[in-house]
Protein backbone atom coordinates (compact mmCIF):
# COMPACT_ATOMS: atom_id res chain seq x y z
CA UNK A 1 0.00 0.00 0.00
CA UNK A 2 1.38 3.71 -0.73
CA UNK A 3 -0.10 6.99 0.41
CA UNK A 4 0.33 10.28 -0.28
CA UNK A 5 2.45 11.02 2.66
CA UNK A 6 1.64 15.03 3.02
CA UNK A 7 -0.57 15.87 6.14
CA UNK A 8 -2.15 19.53 5.97
CA UNK A 9 -2.69 21.76 8.93
CA UNK A 10 -6.14 22.29 9.95
CA UNK A 11 -5.37 24.81 13.21
CA UNK A 12 -2.41 26.04 15.19
CA UNK A 13 -2.27 27.02 18.82
CA UNK A 14 1.15 29.22 19.78
CA UNK A 15 1.86 27.50 23.53
CA UNK A 16 4.62 29.04 23.94
CA UNK A 17 6.52 32.13 22.72
CA UNK A 18 10.07 31.78 24.21
CA UNK A 19 13.59 34.22 23.00
CA UNK A 20 15.01 31.00 20.73
CA UNK A 21 12.25 28.47 20.80
CA UNK A 22 8.19 28.68 20.07
CA UNK A 23 6.10 25.85 20.77
CA UNK A 24 3.17 25.11 18.84
CA UNK A 25 0.11 22.92 18.74
CA UNK A 26 -0.94 21.95 15.79
CA UNK A 27 -3.95 19.75 14.49
CA UNK A 28 -3.35 17.75 10.93
CA UNK A 29 -5.13 16.18 8.37
CA UNK A 30 -3.42 12.44 8.21
CA UNK A 31 -3.08 10.92 4.33
CA UNK A 32 -6.04 8.82 5.72
CA UNK A 33 -8.13 11.70 6.24
CA UNK A 34 -7.84 11.34 9.99
CA UNK A 35 -7.16 13.81 12.08
CA UNK A 36 -3.84 13.92 14.78
CA UNK A 37 -2.17 16.66 17.20
CA UNK A 38 1.23 17.43 16.13
CA UNK A 39 3.24 19.27 19.02
CA UNK A 40 6.30 21.39 17.02
CA UNK A 41 9.14 23.49 18.25
CA UNK A 42 9.67 26.42 15.69
CA UNK A 43 13.23 27.89 15.56
CA UNK A 44 15.20 30.42 13.08
CA UNK A 45 17.83 27.97 12.30
CA UNK A 46 21.24 27.91 12.86
CA UNK A 47 25.02 27.47 11.50
CA UNK A 48 28.16 25.34 11.93
CA UNK A 49 31.44 25.55 11.19
CA UNK A 50 33.95 22.93 11.22
CA UNK A 51 37.28 24.60 11.00
CA UNK A 52 40.61 22.59 9.44
CA UNK A 53 44.03 23.77 10.06
CA UNK A 54 46.13 23.35 7.46
CA UNK A 55 47.84 20.51 9.57
CA UNK A 56 44.04 18.72 9.57
CA UNK A 57 43.63 19.55 13.51
CA UNK A 58 39.80 20.63 13.91
CA UNK A 59 39.37 23.76 15.70
CA UNK A 60 36.62 23.13 18.84
CA UNK A 61 34.74 24.72 21.50
CA UNK A 62 33.94 22.76 24.74
CA UNK A 63 30.80 23.75 26.88
CA UNK A 64 28.50 23.02 29.62
CA UNK A 65 25.56 21.76 28.23
CA UNK A 66 22.64 22.50 30.62
CA UNK A 67 19.97 19.99 29.50
CA UNK A 68 22.49 16.94 30.01
CA UNK A 69 25.05 18.71 32.69
CA UNK A 70 27.57 18.09 30.95
CA UNK A 71 30.42 19.43 29.01
CA UNK A 72 30.54 18.49 25.34
CA UNK A 73 32.87 18.58 22.50
CA UNK A 74 31.22 20.62 19.50
CA UNK A 75 32.55 22.53 16.78
CA UNK A 76 31.53 26.72 16.63
CA UNK A 77 27.77 27.06 16.01
CA UNK A 78 24.77 29.20 17.15
CA UNK A 79 21.27 30.57 16.22
CA UNK A 80 20.46 32.70 13.04
CA UNK A 81 19.27 35.81 14.31
CA UNK A 82 16.27 35.79 12.08
CA UNK A 83 15.30 32.91 9.53
CA UNK A 84 15.74 35.93 6.77
CA UNK A 85 19.96 36.20 7.73
CA UNK A 86 22.40 35.31 5.13
CA UNK A 87 23.81 31.72 6.65
CA UNK A 88 27.58 32.14 5.43
CA UNK A 89 27.56 35.90 7.72
CA UNK A 90 26.18 34.00 10.42
CA UNK A 91 28.38 31.25 9.95
CA UNK A 92 31.92 33.66 9.95
CA UNK A 93 30.15 35.51 12.61
CA UNK A 94 30.41 32.70 15.06
CA UNK A 95 33.53 31.15 14.19
CA UNK A 96 34.82 34.35 15.01
CA UNK A 97 33.00 35.23 17.92
CA UNK A 98 33.28 31.54 19.46
CA UNK A 99 36.97 31.01 18.19
CA UNK A 100 38.49 33.73 17.40
CA UNK A 101 39.10 32.31 13.95
CA UNK A 102 38.59 33.86 10.50
CA UNK A 103 39.26 32.07 7.22
CA UNK A 104 39.79 32.78 3.64
CA UNK A 105 37.31 30.16 2.47
CA UNK A 106 34.41 29.03 4.05
CA UNK A 107 32.53 25.86 2.07
CA UNK A 108 28.92 24.82 2.43
CA UNK A 109 29.50 20.85 3.54
CA UNK A 110 25.24 20.20 3.81
CA UNK A 111 22.68 20.97 5.88
CA UNK A 112 21.23 18.99 9.38
CA UNK A 113 17.89 18.31 10.84
CA UNK A 114 18.91 17.24 14.53
CA UNK A 115 15.41 16.42 15.36
CA UNK A 116 12.64 15.90 12.76
CA UNK A 117 9.91 14.93 14.70
CA UNK A 118 9.33 17.85 17.03
CA UNK A 119 12.02 20.35 15.65
CA UNK A 120 12.18 22.58 12.37
CA UNK A 121 15.43 24.04 13.03
CA UNK A 122 17.64 23.29 9.74
CA UNK A 123 21.83 23.70 10.90
CA UNK A 124 23.51 24.72 7.84
CA UNK A 125 27.06 23.05 7.79
CA UNK A 126 30.33 24.40 6.81
CA UNK A 127 33.83 23.92 6.20
CA UNK A 128 36.48 26.88 7.01
CA UNK A 129 40.08 26.81 6.11
CA UNK A 130 42.53 28.98 5.55
CA UNK A 131 42.59 30.03 9.39
CA UNK A 132 43.81 32.83 10.92
CA UNK A 133 43.46 33.80 14.79
CA UNK A 134 42.16 36.60 16.84
CA UNK A 135 40.48 36.81 19.88
CA UNK A 136 37.22 35.03 20.84
CA UNK A 137 34.45 36.89 21.65
CA UNK A 138 31.33 34.94 23.18
CA UNK A 139 28.23 36.23 23.94
CA UNK A 140 27.58 37.05 27.63
CA UNK A 141 26.08 33.63 28.56
CA UNK A 142 28.33 31.89 27.02
CA UNK A 143 31.41 30.32 28.16
CA UNK A 144 34.11 27.89 25.89
CA UNK A 145 37.08 26.22 25.98
CA UNK A 146 38.98 26.19 22.52
CA UNK A 147 40.87 23.03 21.66
CA UNK A 148 42.07 21.76 18.66
CA UNK A 149 41.82 17.77 17.93
CA UNK A 150 43.11 16.34 14.76
CA UNK A 151 40.69 14.88 12.38
CA UNK A 152 41.77 11.48 12.59
CA UNK A 153 41.41 11.57 16.63
CA UNK A 154 37.63 13.25 16.30
CA UNK A 155 36.46 10.41 13.84
CA UNK A 156 37.97 7.95 17.08
CA UNK A 157 35.86 10.57 19.37
CA UNK A 158 32.85 9.87 17.74
CA UNK A 159 32.45 6.30 16.72
CA UNK A 160 33.38 5.29 20.67
CA UNK A 161 30.58 7.76 21.55
CA UNK A 162 33.04 10.63 22.94
CA UNK A 163 31.70 13.12 20.79
CA UNK A 164 27.74 12.95 21.37
CA UNK A 165 26.87 16.20 19.85
CA UNK A 166 24.75 15.40 16.39
CA UNK A 167 26.09 18.60 14.27
CA UNK A 168 29.78 17.77 15.39
CA UNK A 169 29.21 14.35 14.80
CA UNK A 170 28.03 14.61 11.12
CA UNK A 171 30.18 17.52 10.50
CA UNK A 172 33.52 15.82 11.13
CA UNK A 173 32.53 12.19 9.39
CA UNK A 174 31.41 14.42 6.23
CA UNK A 175 34.87 16.60 6.61
CA UNK A 176 36.70 13.21 6.83
CA UNK A 177 35.35 12.01 3.73
CA UNK A 178 35.41 15.35 1.65
CA UNK A 179 38.94 15.68 2.52
CA UNK A 180 39.77 11.96 1.45
CA UNK A 181 37.72 12.60 -1.58
CA UNK A 182 39.68 15.66 -2.92
CA UNK A 183 36.47 17.95 -2.40
CA UNK A 184 37.97 19.87 0.43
Amino acid sequence: MSFKLEEKKLTSTLIFDGKVVHLYKDTVELPNGQSAIREIVRHPGAVAVIPLTEEGDVIFVKQYRYPFSTVLTEIPAGKLDSSEEEHISAALRELREETGVSCEKLTYIGDLYPSVAILDEVIHMYCAQGLSYGECSPDDDEFLNVVRIPLDKAVDMVLSGEIRDSKTQVAILKTKILKENGKL
